[in-house]
């Protein structure tokens, strides 16, 4: 059996609420009606905007939900707790086409809250969102599903582009911690019962003073704290595969070196030494963007965006 070229990332789909064909001319274009209550997601029925005033009144704040697999454009995303997420990648942000709908945990969504979509995390969490080009970082919670365009790994209301500073150009690179241990307090907040995983489990359930959040009608909101660090430099990659064996990944980069410059580097994960097959670097998130479709187009269905 022959060695697959993709052993790393797992990936996994995400619900049908949104799709942004282009990252920085996109808005949003909202799915199918039919495929859209298939899935039971949120953003997808058409609740008035009205709603936002009213789940003041009525404390119509969400609950606790991870949910099941689903399938997005032929990709699978596997929901899952994970209150130690700590990943770099593409944000983008969706506002005006969902302002007052429901959210994938029933909440109702504002765009001017500080609020954000993620394809797999628990709902609801608090994660810092860290603008690499700028610095800025801000507190948001996690309380829908998206984004579903490839390479974008988070989702921001449009207040939170807003205050992170990437409103106009639409998609920014992005580091996303999960906050575990007010996290853990939210969840138990928000209804999960049970034992927490591994290292979270000594938390205390009642918690209180969440650091850059304010406590609302019962329902812990990030508070609009920007926090200012140093301007990077990220650098964007295409990954084509990840190979245990090193000759597969020398011939996968010779087979798309006419695409774009292609390197083979090596990374430890797990204890297990992989060969990347990467293309790049690019300096903006639109060349990245269309050498991915050109390395799928080739043949590489899997190819995803990477941030150094």
């Amino acid at each position: 059996m022959s060695e697959s070229p993709f052993v790393l990332p797992v990936r996994t789909p995400t619900p049908a609420s949104r799709v942004r064909p282009s990252p920085v001319t996109r808005r949003v274009v909202v799915l199918g009606a039919v495929a859209a209550v298939g899935l039971g997601l949120a953003g997808c029925g058409g609740e008035p905007a009205r709603d936002v005033a009213r789940a003041d009144i009525d404390g119509d704040f969400g609950r606790y939900k991870v949910g099941r697999p689903y399938t997005i454009r032929g990709v699978t995303y596997v929901p899952r707790e994970d209150f130690h997420y700590d990943e770099t990648g593409i944000a983008s942000w969706y506002g005006p086409g969902f302002h007052g709908r429901r959210t994938a945990n029933g909440e109702i969504y504002d765009q001017n809250a500080l609020t954000a979509a993620h394809p797999t995390l628990q709902m609801p969490s608090l994660v810092r969102v860290t603008n690499l080009a700028n610095g800025r970082s801000l507190v948001v919670r996690i309380n829908d599903r998206g984004p579903f365009v490839r390479g974008r790994i988070i989702d921001l209301s449009r207040r939170g582009a807003e205050l992170l500073g990437f409103l106009r150009e639409g998609v920014t690179p992005v580091r996303v911690q999960v906050l575990t241990e007010d996290s853990i307090a939210l969840a138990r907040r928000a209804g999960r019962d049970g034992p927490i995983p591994a290292a979270g489990a000594t938390v205390a359930a009642a918690r209180s003073g969440i650091p850059d959040t304010h406590l609302e009608r019962g329902r812990v909101l990030p508070d609009p704290i920007v926090r200012r660090g140093a301007a990077g430099s990220p650098r964007l990659f295409v990954q084509a595969g990840a190979f245990r064996d090193a000759g597969n990944a020398r011939r996968l980069a010779d087979r798309l070196d006419g695409i774009a410059r292609t390197e083979v580097s090596t990374v430890e994960i797990d204890g297990a030494r992989f060969h990347r097959v990467r293309l790049g670097p690019f300096g903006t998130v639109t060349d990245a963007d269309r050498v991915l479709s050109r390395v799928i187009s080739a043949g590489y269905p899997e190819a995803l965006l990477r941030v150094d």
